[in-house]
């Protein structure tokens, strides 16, 4: 790992990107923009990045129902009336990072607890049995001590006999690590930021393996050369200026985008919440501010994935169907083992929103939309 730190380094990547932004006011941009900035941003058929952040200004709040309906006929055009439902899968807490936001944190006194390949595999023929899914996201904590590269693998590989899409929410893998991944079956991963402030990002991780800022940062275009179809990207919103670290997040997206055009990009955006930590956000975001976040994003990147967890209220999904989302979650559980396991466990996070894949699929066909369990066949795995 030691030589690719220093490739990394010497690559740059997205990093220069963000470090060229350095002598960049952000703040004083962002308080200049007058509604004539704005109009002028909604009438171009096609967004750059200073439209982007122009449109997560705070003049920009007041053009949001124009925002709104663009965003939905751009979202139509490129997706239809259609919403992927994927469900998380916890599979190991043991973690070396000491985030000061999170409950898995190492020095968090919770039960610790790593499911073995049978587990795994109960686990997830029960999620198929009663959910129909056919997509996971499989999720650790950030201890390559007991969640190994070679421990991931197999569990994606036990996986993939039972899903057609199974991507990865772990620590920041090599590159050789994560072609690993995509021979044993992976075809996708989700990359936190966290946090796109530098500066800010030290304080909020000051020891373990997400410490190192620019290894973290590097880890989407690591997979993207790697092989994976997907790559989803996020800052937790709420530990820094929300507008800035959604300009950060989007961006990154278009970077890698236009670099890498045979993979698919996303962006998620959790909004920090209550966990055993006790953490409190430093720069929260409200509903409006969000929702303003989305559509922004939607109308500079119009065919980019937009996926919203169950961080958020069940009122506020089902709001932001028409707004571009394109991917939710549902069945959920941040503890070890899923929801049976959440009795005796302590969660990485407060869920808002607990209903099962299958009452958000009758919520989509109310609204007019077709839940999407499968939208991914690998070739190597036969059509039932």
């Amino acid at each position: 790992m030691a030589d690719e730190l220093a490739a990394a380094a010497k690559r740059g990547q997205f990093l220069d990107v963000v470090r060229s932004y350095a002598d960049f006011d952000c703040d004083a941009f962002l308080q200049g923009v007058q509604p004539a900035d704005v109009e002028r941003v909604l009438a171009k058929p096609v967004l750059n990045r200073e439209d982007y952040l122009t449109l997560l200004s705070p003049c920009a709040a007041q053009y949001l129902e124009p925002m709104a309906q663009r965003a939905h006929r751009e979202s139509v055009r490129n997706f239809g009336y259609v919403m992927q439902l994927f469900t998380p899968m916890y599979i190991a807490n043991y973690c070396e990072n000491g985030c000061v936001y999170c409950g898995f944190h190492q020095g968090e006194k919770i039960v610790r607890r790593q499911l073995d390949m049978e587990e795994i595999r109960a686990w997830g023929r029960h999620i198929k049995e009663t959910t129909g899914l056919e997509s996971v996201l499989v999720l650790t904590g950030e201890s390559p001590k007991f969640s190994s590269p070679e421990y991931i693998r197999e569990a994606v590989a036990v996986l993939r006999d039972i899903f057609a899409s199974v991507s990865l929410e772990v620590y920041s893998l090599t590159e050789a690590d994560y072609r690993q991944m995509v021979e044993a079956g992976a075809d996708g991963m989700t990359m936190f930021q966290e946090c796109y402030d530098e500066e800010a990002y030290a304080p909020l991780h000051p020891f373990g393996p997400k410490s190192n800022y620019a290894f973290r940062l590097d880890a989407p275009e690591r997979a993207a050369r790697a092989g994976m179809r997907t790559i989803g990207l996020g800052a937790l919103l709420g530990l820094t200026n929300w507008r800035r670290e959604a300009f950060f997040t989007g961006i990154h997206a278009d970077y890698l985008q236009h670099k890498y055009k045979d993979i698919e990009v996303a962006i998620s955006t959790p909004r920090l919440r209550p966990c055993v930590a006790g953490f409190q956000a430093r720069s929260p975001i409200d509903d409006t501010g969000l929702v303003q976040y989305i559509l922004a994003f939607r109308l500079f990147m119009p065919r980019a994935g937009i996926t919203v967890s169950t961080r958020e209220s069940r009122e506020m999904r089902n709001h932001l169907v028409y707004l571009g989302v394109t991917k939710m979650s549902g069945s959920s559980s941040t503890a070890v083992g899923g929801l049976e396991a959440e009795k005796d466990e302590e969660s990485q996070f407060d869920i808002n929103d607990t209903r099962t894949a299958a009452e958000m699929a009758q919520m989509l066909y109310d609204e007019g939309y077709q839940p999407v369990y499968q939208d991914w066949q690998p070739l190597t795995r036969a059509m039932p």
